[in-house]
C-alpha cells in the first residue's frame, strides 16, 4: 500500500511542468522578415534574453516555418505572443505588431498547455481539451467552421473536441483528437492536399477563366483513410503533413516538391500515404520525435538516429526519400526543429544547429559563420541542457534550464524591444517627399514639373508596395526563394498541366486587373532607365506613348 501511494507520488511530482529560460535569436524586424533586407543590426546573432521573459518559467514555445510570429507557454499556463501581427494572430484584438512578449489576456481565463502557430494564424490547447484560434481565416484555417470572418484578432473556438495536440502549415491547422475513429483532422487550404481528404476541392472561378480556385475547408474534418489508425504525433510543413500513428509507421501527404514525402518521387499526394523505409524492423519508437520544415521532413527512428529528407539546403541535390544524417549518429536527441532553411537540435547538454541563414538564426555569435551546410554546435550553449526548440522564419527559440548555469545566463545579452506605441503602428513604407525648395524666379514652370514627376513616383511607390504586400500575404514568403511559394510546382499526373498554377497565373491576373491607377505605369525600380519626362497634357493617369 505504502509503496503504490510513493509510486503516485512520484508520478504526480513527473507531472508537474518544468519550465526553463527562453533564449531567442534571429531578426526581430518582424514586417520585414521574408519580403526585403531588414536592417542588419536589428538583427539578435547571438541567443539573448528577452526582457519580458525573464526569470518566467517557460514551458512550452511554438512557431513555424513560414510563421513570423512566435508564441510562448508558461507553466502557469498563460500565453504571450510578439511578432507580426498584420491579420491578428497574436490575438490582442487588434494588428499592431509587438516586439515584447506580451500576455493574450483573451486567453486569461484558459490554462494553455500547448499551440501552433502557421503563416498568419494561432491554434491553442487548453488543458481541458478544448481549441481555440485567432488570425487569418481566408481559407477556414482557424476551423471554427466559418469564413465569414476573414481577420478573427481575438480567440474564436474551434468546431473539435477532445484535443491532445494542434499543429499548423502555412495556411491549414491540424488537430490530433482523443475520439475513437478521428484521431487526426484537419481544416484549411486543400490546394496541394496537405489537409488529406482526397482532394484539392479545385474548380475555376468562371467558364471562360483560367483563375484556379480551391475551397476552404472551415470545419475541422477526420481524415477517412486513417479512420481505422491512432495517430500519435504530428508536423506541418508549409505545404506538407507527417504523422506518425501507435504501431510507429510513418505516414506523409501534401505537396511533393523536392522529395519533402520521402516517396522517391515528387508527386502530390491527396491522401496519406505510408512511407517504406520506417515498416518492418525500422518503425518509429514511441518516443521517437519528428519535425518538418518548409522543404523538408526530419524523424528519429530506432536507436536514435536521425533521419531526413527533402531539400536540405541551397546546394547539392535533394533527397528524395529518409537518409541516416551521419553527423548526428550517436546523439540523443532530445528535441528538434525546422524553419525556413535552417535546423535546431537539443541533444545531450548541447544545442546544435545548421542551415542556411540570414538574420542570425543560427545563433553562431559576432565571431562565427553566418551559415553552415554541417551541424555545427552553438558555442554560447554548450553544457547547458535544452528542453525544447522552436524555429520560425527566420528566428529560432530555445528553453535550456536553468539549473547550474544561471551565472553564464546572466551573461548573455537582454533584448529590451519596443513597447507598444513606440514605433509598432502598422508600417508604411511609403517614401515621404523631401520638402521642396522655394522656387527661384523664373524656375515655376520646371518645379511644377519636377512636382508633378514626384508625385507620379509617389504613386507608382504606393502601388507598387501594396502590390508587394498583396503578394507576400498570398505566398510562403517569396524572398525565400526554397519556402513554398517560389517553389516551381511540377505538373500533377493525370490533371492538365495548363491550368496555369503557378505564378505566372498570378502575374498574368495582377496586369489585367483594372485598378484604375494606371495599368501599364513602368514600376518605380525602373524609373533609372525612362527617358526623359513626356510633356502633360494637364490630364492625370498614364504618361502618352511616344
Amino acid at each position: 500500500m505504502s509503496a503504490s501511494e510513493g509510486e503516485k507520488k512520484v508520478v504526480e511530482e513527473n507531472e508537474v511542468p518544468k519550465g526553463g529560460e527562453l533564449l531567442f535569436c534571429g531578426a526581430t524586424c518582424w514586417d520585414s522578415v521574408g519580403r526585403r533586407k531588414g536592417p542588419a543590426e536589428s538583427n539578435l546573432i547571438s541567443p539573448s534574453r528577452l526582457r519580458p521573459l525573464v526569470g518566467i518559467d517557460i514551458r512550452y514555445v511554438a512557431s513555424g516555418c513560414a510563421s513570423c510570429h512566435c508564441l510562448a507557454l508558461d507553466v502557469e499556463g498563460r500565453c504571450y505572443t510578439w511578432g507580426r501581427n498584420e491579420k491578428g494572430q497574436l490575438g490582442h484584438g487588434d494588428t499592431i505588431q509587438r516586439d515584447r512578449p506580451t500576455v493574450v489576456s483573451g486567453l486569461s481565463k484558459y490554462k494553455i498547455v500547448q499551440a501552433g502557430t502557421g503563416k498568419s494564424h494561432t491554434v491553442v490547447i487548453t488543458d481541458d481539451g478544448n481549441s481555440l484560434a485567432f488570425g487569418w481565416n481566408k481559407h477556414g484555417q482557424l476551423g471554427s467552421g466559418s469564413t465569414k470572418t476573414e481577420i478573427e484578432s481575438s480567440p474564436v473556438r474551434c468546431v473539435v473536441s477532445d484535443v491532445k495536440y494542434a499543429t499548423c502549415g502555412s495556411d491549414f491547422s491540424v488537430w490530433l483528437s482523443s475520439v475513437e475513429g478521428a484521431s487526426i483532422l484537419t481544416a484549411g487550404l486543400p490546394q496541394y492536399g496537405q489537409l488529406g481528404h482526397g482532394t484539392d476541392n479545385e474548380y475555376n472561378s468562371k467558364e471562360s477563366s483560367v483563375k484556379l480556385i480551391y475551397e476552404p475547408q472551415p470545419r475541422p474534418r477526420a481524415i477517412a483513410s486513417l479512420a481505422g489508425e491512432t495517430i500519435v504525433k504530428v508536423a506541418c510543413g508549409s505545404n506538407h503533413t507527417v504523422a506518425v500513428d501507435k504501431n510507429g509507421f510513418v505516414y506523409t501527404w501534401g505537396y511533393g516538391g523536392y522529395g519533402r514525402l520521402g516517396h522517391r518521387e515528387q508527386k502530390d499526394e491527396f491522401t496519406p500515404r505510408r512511407v517504406d523505409i520506417f515498416t518492418n524492423r525500422n518503425v518509429l519508437p514511441p518516443d521517437a520525435i519528428i519535425s518538418a520544415g518548409s522543404t523538408n521532413s526530419a524523424c528519429t527512428a530506432a536507436g536514435g538516429q536521425l533521419y531526413m529528407w527533402g531539400k536540405l539546403k541551397n546546394t547539392g541535390d535533394d533527397w528524395m526519400y529518409p537518409k541516416p544524417l551521419m553527423d548526428l549518429s550517436g546523439w540523443n536527441i532530445r528535441c528538434m526543429d525546422s524553419g525556413g532553411m535552417h535546423h535546431f537540435v537539443g541533444a545531450d547538454s548541447s544545442c546544435i544547429s545548421w542551415g542556411h541563414a540570414q538574420n542570425g538564426e543560427l545563433g553562431y555569435g559576432p565571431t562565427g559563420q553566418k551559415s553552415s551546410a554541417v551541424p555545427k554546435k552553438v558555442d554560447l550553449l554548450e553544457g547547458m541542457h535544452v528542453m525544447s526548440v522552436a524555429c520560425g522564419l527566420g528566428h529560432s527559440m530555445i528553453v535550456v534550464d536553468r539549473a547550474n548555469v544561471a551565472e553564464r545566463l546572466d551573461q548573455l545579452d537582454t533584448h529590451d524591444g519596443k513597447a507598444v506605441g513606440e514605433g509598432n503602428a502598422p508600417v508604411n513604407n511609403t517614401p515621404v517627399p523631401k520638402k521642396a525648395a522655394v522656387p527661384k524666379k523664373g524656375a515655376k514652370k520646371a518645379d511644377n514639373s519636377k512636382k508633378r514627376k514626384k508625385a507620379k513616383d509617389s504613386s507608382d511607390s504606393e502601388e507598387e508596395q501594396e502590390q508587394a504586400e498583396e503578394s507576400s500575404d498570398n505566398s510562403d514568403n517569396s524572398d525565400y526563394e526554397v519556402n513554398g511559394e517560389a517553389e516551381v510546382k511540377a505538373p500533377r499526373g493525370g490533371k492538365n498541366s495548363g491550368k496555369g498554377r503557378g505564378k505566372a497565373t498570378k502575374k498574368s491576373e495582377s496586369e489585367s486587373k483594372g485598378s484604375g491607377r494606371g495599368r501599364s505605369r513602368t514600376p518605380a525600380n525602373k524609373s533609372s532607365t525612362k527617358s526623359s519626362p513626356v510633356k502633360s497634357s494637364g490630364k492625370r493617369g498614364r504618361p502618352r506613348k511616344a
